[in-house]
């Protein structure tokens, strides 16, 4: 058999190639991340294949992102048989070669040729186009919505500046009433010297007529007295920072929108569990992928980084350990979301959140146990695809 270790990056990739003998056939092939590098390394291993007598070919690579994406469905559509590594383990698998601090691209690709020796991971097989596009699209919605986390906590720090007493006056700074407020009018002074009727009508349109005219009176007689700052630059910048906020928020409601098209069409048992939304179920599904790459529903927990650290030596074995937190950030997050609304939704998980928080757990503790009681149910869901069904 022949083991390929190969060391991905951005413009190049460094190969190591060796069989079950021991015989090093390539101790550093380096190849562009193109076509026709990637021709090269077929036509290569065909190469020896044919005269060396090799029947098997095996390769490994780490999994790197988006870098070992091509080269990794280019290979599988050759025929090669694929082992994807987590970067932690050829890591640790480096370090233990060596007392010497080494780590280059050549390194990195013999350490995985290497690991091929004794490794029984499962092959790489491509999900669903409906499961990569999920994946995209629930990882860009979560970029842009942290990109919008940022520009809210920046509209805070203007509000501070500008109007500091607003917030109390008000029921949250980020409700639609106060940003077509702000937008018109971005300092106390404008708030203050605006007609009372034009204040009235664009509190009332934009609250749905929750503030009327005596919200408006309130705000004109706190803007007067207020001790914010009415500079023009500062004023510029928090008329931006809404208009910023508000455009993301458009473009989170179309990323919903395609992400619900395509959690429609795959149908998953996932959108039955009571508290789980589209979004939530999206996210879950893409980062799980194929539900049968994971034999038991310990291995999916340890994939969402849940499952707790262990540390024990001779007598001693602690009781008190953190949480992993290795694995896909994205599916924890999604879990533990997931966890909160559920129980709300559901009395099963209601109580065992109930229990575990009688045990003297924190609240974060306790729902992170509700998390992984979760995952169990999902990984049942999805192994038999069928649907969530509350217990009575």
């Amino acid at each position: 058999m022949l083991f390929i270790g190969i060391d991905v990056s951005k413009s190049k990739h460094n190969c190591y190639l060796v069989d079950s003998e021991g015989t090093i056939h390539e101790n550093n092939l380096q190849i562009q991340n193109d076509i026709h590098g990637f021709k090269t390394l077929s036509q290569k291993i065909t190469s020896i294949c044919q005269a060396h007598n090799h029947k098997k070919v095996k390769i490994g690579l780490e999994s790197t992102g988006h870098y070992s994406t091509n080269i990794t469905n280019y290979l599988y559509s050759e025929g090669f048989e694929v082992i994807i590594f987590n970067p932690i383990i050829t890591n640790n698998n480096r370090k233990s070669n060596t007392l010497r601090k080494t780590k280059t691209d050549k390194t990195d690709a013999k350490v995985i040729a290497t690991m091929l020796f004794t490794d029984d991971s499962k092959s790489y097989s491509p999900i669903s186009y409906q499961i990569i596009e999920l994946k995209s699209l629930t990882r860009h919605r979560h970029r842009m919505v942290s990109q919008r986390s940022k520009f809210k906590v920046s509209l805070t720090r203007l509000i501070t500046i500008i109007f500091p007493e607003l917030p109390e006056h008000i029921y949250s700074i980020h409700q639609t009433s106060s940003k077509a407020l702000l937008l018109e009018l971005p300092t106390t002074k404008d708030i203050s010297n605006c007609h009372l009727t034009k204040l009235t009508n664009l509190l009332k349109k934009n609250s749905r007529g929750k503030y009327s005219r005596n919200k408006a009176i309130e705000l004109k007689n706190i803007a007067a007295e207020s001790i914010g700052s009415s500079n023009r630059a500062t004023a510029f910048e928090l008329k931006q920072t809404i208009r910023f906020i508000q455009f993301l928020d458009s473009e989170i409601k179309i990323i919903d929108k395609k992400i619900k098209e395509l959690l429609d069409e795959i149908n998953t048992p996932v959108i039955t569990i009571p508290g789980i939304g589209h979004t939530l179920a999206a996210t879950i599904i893409a980062e799980i992928g194929d539900i049968h790459r994971f034999p038991k529903p310990s291995k999916l927990v340890a994939f969402s980084g849940l499952d707790p650290s262990v540390c024990q030596s001779g007598n001693y074995n602690a009781t008190h350990t953190i949480m992993v937190k290795r694995g896909s950030k994205y599916l924890r997050w999604a879990i533990l979301q997931a966890a909160k609304t559920v129980t709300m939704r559901d009395k099963t998980f209601k109580d065992y959140l109930s229990k575990k928080l009688s045990e003297r757990k924190h609240y974060f503790v306790a729902l992170s146990h509700v998390g992984k009681k979760l995952i169990r149910v999902i990984f049942h869901l999805l192994k038999n695809n069928i649907s969530f069904v509350p217990q009575t």
